[in-house]
């Protein structure tokens, strides 16, 4: 590990996960490269996260593609070890999406009846739990998709696709109620991204997985969720320290050449200016 010590963010799902810094600058492209390789982050809804809590967190990728709620048990001890000297300050899990196609009639594939999938969600979120007393969990639903595009884009490689906004809704509900039933934070994604104009060609690459757009969605529910959450330390952006931040000589002069100009605050390069 590189210091001094910053808050972990681990971002933990399927493909809406580890596509999450897919597209965009030299660091993001080295990210989505090194998915499942290494370990990092502008472009996807993670890439952004990183852009947003540079010099103050470590945003760490844990995605897997084509991945249910059954194999993320599988795996759970081992992506989050409870003798870990270091826990993650926060946790964002994504999954739902493959769990909820619809049944193969040879019993293979990702799909997940549902009353297993809310308790593999269950478990999920007791596991972290016991982490730490001071880690928090934010789990995201399953969002809607682009039935059309996603009947249109199947390829001879994979047999029937059967993704309908029925089941997503379905299964976006229970992990709703999960949440309420542990105390863990839900963005319920199955409904914030219906509230934006022409979701459906806007918000995905190809009917399923997330463009530019439909990342800056998933951005801007977990900025809300992080201001809003009582959480002591705040994990919001504007409110964890910035690493290095003081003032120094060594900084670019100013117009008047009396004095520098700090630029470990600056935002100006983000296409948006979060609150």
């Amino acid at each position: 590990m590189v210091g001094p010590a910053r808050p972990q963010f681990v971002l933990f799902g399927s493909s809406i996960v580890q596509l999450s810094y897919s597209n965009g600058g030299w660091g993001a492209m080295l990210s989505d490269i090194y998915a499942r390789k290494l370990s990092y982050s502008n472009g996807g809804w993670g890439a952004m996260l990183s852009d947003i809590y540079a010099r103050k967190a470590d945003i760490l990728l844990r995605g897997y593609y084509g991945w249910n709620s059954r194999r993320a048990l599988q795996v759970l001890d081992q992506v989050f070890p409870k003798d870990a000297s270091v826990q993650p300050s926060l946790v964002i899990v994504y999954f739902g999406g493959n769990d909820s196609m619809g049944s193969h009639s040879s019993g293979l594939g990702p799909h997940v009846p549902l009353p297993e999938y809310i308790e593999n969600m269950k478990k999920i979120a007791r596991h972290l739990q016991s982490l730490s007393d001071s880690i928090r969990i934010i789990f995201l639903t399953c969002p809607p998709v682009n039935e059309e595009k996603v009947c249109g884009t199947t390829s001879g490689i994979f047999s029937e696709l059967v993704r309908t906004n029925e089941l997503c809704g379905q299964y976006s509900e229970a992990c709703i109620k999960v949440g309420q039933e542990t105390g863990v934070k839900v963005i319920d994604l199955f409904s914030a991204f219906q509230r934006s104009d022409d979701w459906m060609n806007a918000c995905f690459t190809d009917g399923i997985h997330l463009s530019a757009e439909g990342s800056k969605i998933v951005v801007e529910e977990i900025l809300k969720v992080l201001k809003s959450a009582e959480w002591k330390p705040c994990l919001h952006w504007k409110s964890v320290p910035t690493e290095f931040s003081e003032d120094s000589s060594y900084d670019l002069v100013a117009a008047d050449g009396k004095r520098t100009l700090n630029p470990s605050e600056w935002t100006f390069h983000r296409e948006i200016q979060r609150d």
